[in-house]
């Protein structure tokens, strides 16, 4: 328990002298080379209809050229925050997964323009498509269009309470950390004669918001009985996390062994997940806030939230890209995107503008250094990791542009309080709750 004596001592956090704002580049100037900087990059990521996947689509760009759950989810969400019209491609990125579900209401989590990619098992999807589509529907104005698919994301919910989910905990599962899209997250696991084994907090939350968005969905698609079904599953599984996960005494949520119940002692990202939802009240969160996430011993460094808290014997800032991605101390945008929601929910709003002015820093740095980005950082110097030269194709830099995009997005709202529909979508998704 030595970590927790750490984090005791660790009471009092303040912003250290590298964060304070008078050392911090201009916010203003910065918001104005990073638009710069993505006016370029960002078509990237979109593609036209090709072969399998019949409308446009989402790709992370440079390392990446398929189309994958979270990833399309995150970078929809960047173009519909730009520009409500440009929800379409968060449209399309519903539509196409849709699509592919099955009977059963399977749906890979990578889709490519010769059919869905299995990997390391089924790898389903993960639960974003609801969300999307309500994101999508509200910036255009229009439900409609979900009517012919709205069958098979019913499917897709209920196949992932068929597969993943624990009814002796009321909880939510991976099938192994892969699936989570974390890799190699040390809160799970990959071992595969270890399936299914852990109750993850992220894949709990994910439900919640997944189930919030289908209640909303469901009202305005004339379905108030489902609607009802589809509240009551989300407020269940919030329950759920606060009886089973959360940890009053460590002022921690943890992840716990599906057989013996044992909790799994790891701070990582997904450990917070529960925050951008306002799961817990205001002073229980802000105290678990200021033990971990803004603790230099713990998550917090000079350039962002770590994925993996320091204290970690396994902690590292690897670069690794195959067979997974390094998720065990590197900085990742989508995961600083959800701590900075965090943030704001909880009021620390000096935190909130010091992470959105590092984070673009760091990633115009990168830019002007490669042309291009990484998909991840180092947390103790802020340089790009993965792709380097030699894991990219040719041993030309390959670059990553994807859920990065979400940069402009946070520095937006904390410099013009405009683009801020990132942080709104979650109030949507909590009223919905009864």
């Amino acid at each position: 328990m030595q970590f927790l004596v750490l984090a005791i001592l660790n009471t009092t956090v303040t912003l250290s002298i590298a964060q304070s704002p008078s050392n911090q580049p201009d916010a203003k100037a910065l918001l104005h080379d990073l638009t710069a900087d993505f006016d370029r990059l960002a078509p990237q990521t979109i593609r036209p209809a090709d072969g399998y996947i019949q409308y446009p689509f989402l790709i992370p760009a440079g390392y990446y050229n398929q189309m994958w759950d979270w990833d399309g989810f995150f970078i929809g969400l960047h173009w519909a925050n730009q520009d409500p019209a440009n929800a379409k491609y968060l449209r399309d990125w519903v539509l196409g997964f849709a699509g592919s579900a099955d009977q059963d209401g399977y749906v890979a989590g990578c889709i490519t323009p010769k059919g869905p990619r299995p990997l390391v098992g089924k790898f389903a999807m993960k639960p974003f498509l609801a969300q999307g589509a309500l994101i999508a529907a509200q910036d255009l104005n229009d439900y409609e269009w979900i009517r012919p698919v709205w069958p098979a994301m019913k499917r897709v919910v209920d196949y992932r309470k068929r597969t993943q989910f624990d009814p002796k905990w009321g909880l939510w599962f991976w099938d192994n950390a892969m699936q989570s899209g974390a890799d190699n997250n040390a809160a799970l696991t990959n071992d595969a004669s270890d399936r299914s084994a852990i109750l993850a907090v992220d894949a709990s939350v994910y439900a919640i918001r997944e189930y919030s968005a289908m209640a909303v969905l469901a009202d305005r698609l004339g379905e108030p009985a489902d609607a009802k079904i589809y509240r009551a599953e989300a407020l269940a599984t919030r329950h759920a996390i606060l009886r089973q996960l959360w940890s009053p005494r460590d002022a921690m949520f943890w992840n716990r062994r599906r057989d013996t119940g044992t909790v799994v002692r790891v701070i990582a990202w997904s450990n917070f997940l529960p925050l951008v939802d306002g799961v817990l009240p205001r002073d229980e969160g802000r105290r678990m806030i200021l033990l971990y996430l803004l603790n230099p011993t713990q998550m917090r460094s000079e350039h962002g939230f770590r994925s993996l808290s320091r204290f970690d014997p396994v902690y590292n800032n690897d670069a690794i890209i195959n067979p997974y991605s390094n998720w065990r101390g590197p900085i990742w945008i989508n995961a600083n995107f959800l701590d900075w929601i965090a943030l704001r929910r909880y009021g620390f709003n000096e935190e909130a503008h010091w992470l959105a002015v590092t984070l673009a820093a760091d990633i115009h740095r990168d830019i002007t250094r490669w042309g291009s980005m990484h998909e991840d950082y180092d947390a103790e110097s802020g340089d790009g990791l993965a792709p380097t030269v030699a894991q990219s194709p040719g041993g030309k830099f390959a670059g990553f542009v994807g859920w990065n995009l979400l940069a402009e997005d946070m520095l937006q709202c904390e410099v013009t309080g405009q683009h801020c529909m990132t942080v709104s979508i979650t109030e949507t998704l909590q009223h919905s709750q009864p």
